[in-house]
């Protein structure tokens, strides 16, 4: 017998999910993950063919909660081809697959890529409400695609941002980002392009790290006390976005403490050079969701290294699914 199962374009998904829901979900599955009601390992990568390609897959089993959230099983596949934007192509592809906790029959076939989008912003906004400083009003953003877009939206909703300051290695793509920014309506921070990174990060209180590079990009004399730091980057153990000082400097929070001691080249490289053991992580996002102690004075930096989790996405999948049954959006098929 087959059984239907819906299939969710990224309009679909665009159209049932909002940041704020993303916010509060990702909370919450992050809380979940690390109070041990989430099964999922570290996610496994392969490269594919060309250095700049990697396909990866991220299962995982979110238990039901007593009150609230039911279970869900899915998995994300994800690709990074860095060569599809000469291709005008998206360099960060993905598909959902949403699986019935039950029975293990397919329940949702998704467009993943907005989702990675959205819900790796939601996570960022999550620690920068949790460890920015009350008061922070300025954002410098390293970089100007997908992600730096999808970060000011999100940061916007849990700060109330007066300036913004982007930059990245492309003229051109950095004063766009600005201009399609600009509402011309006088509400809203003033966003403004600069041609260097340090005039952007140089007196911020958030600074997003949202690039490609597998140098650093920011120097630790940079930032200043007191800031956050939010580094979306440099998800291999051989690239680093944040110089090692920076890093060695911070309060440093991560998303999973297994993926940052396997996957992030901050803190792999950090360890490895002997800058700091691996209880310079202090906790874990979901840890702080949950109580745990983060920002202890205003003069601390903080840095938040996201790497990203199946959690989140399955999580953000579960929702866009429930929401889109209710309303009757997508299209049911069978195999």
């Amino acid at each position: 017998m087959s059984l239907p199962f819906r299939l969710l374009t990224e309009a679909d998904v665009k159209a049932v999910l909002t940041m704020d829901d993303l916010i509060d979900t990702m909370a919450s599955a992050l809380k979940r993950f690390s109070t041990g009601r989430v099964i999922q390992p570290v996610r496994a990568v392969i490269p594919v063919g060309a250095a700049d390609a990697l396909f990866a897959s991220m299962p995982a089993y979110v238990h039901a909660e007593e009150k609230g959230n039911g279970a869900a099983l899915g998995a994300k596949l994800v690709t990074v081809f860095g060569g599809n934007a000469a291709r005008g192509l998206h360099t960060h592809l993905a598909t959902i697959v949403l699986l019935d906790p039950e029975t293990g029959a397919l329940l949702a076939l998704l467009d993943g890529r907005y989702i990675t989008e959205s819900r790796t912003a939601a996570v960022s906004a999550v620690s920068s409400r949790l460890l920015a400083r009350k008061n922070a009003a300025s954002l410098a953003i390293i970089g100007s695609g997908v992600q730096a877009g999808s970060h000011l939206d999100a940061l916007s909703r849990v700060h109330t941002l007066r300036q913004v300051t982007v930059w990245s290695p492309n003229a051109q793509r950095r004063e766009t980002f600005v201009k399609q920014r600009l509402s011309g309506s006088g509400r809203g921070p003033d966003i403004k392009a600069v041609s260097h990174a340090g005039e952007a990060v140089v007196g911020a209180d958030i600074i997003v790290l949202a690039t490609s590079s597998p140098e650093p990009v920011v120097e630790s004399g940079w930032v200043k006390p007191g800031a956050h730091v939010i580094s979306v980057g440099a998800c291999r153990p051989t690239q680093r976005e944040m110089d090692p000082a920076l890093t060695a400097r911070a309060r440093l929070f991560v998303d999973s403490r297994a993926a940052a001691l396997v996957e992030s080249g901050d803190v792999v490289m950090g360890i490895k050079e002997g800058r700091f053991g691996t209880e310079h992580i202090v906790a874990e996002l979901g840890e702080l969701v949950n109580g745990a102690a983060g920002r202890r004075s205003d003069a601390e930096v903080t840095i938040f290294k996201s790497l990203g989790l199946a959690v989140e996405d399955v999580a953000a999948a579960d929702l866009a699914y429930r929401r889109a049954c209710e309303r009757g959006i997508g299209r049911e098929l069978t195999m």
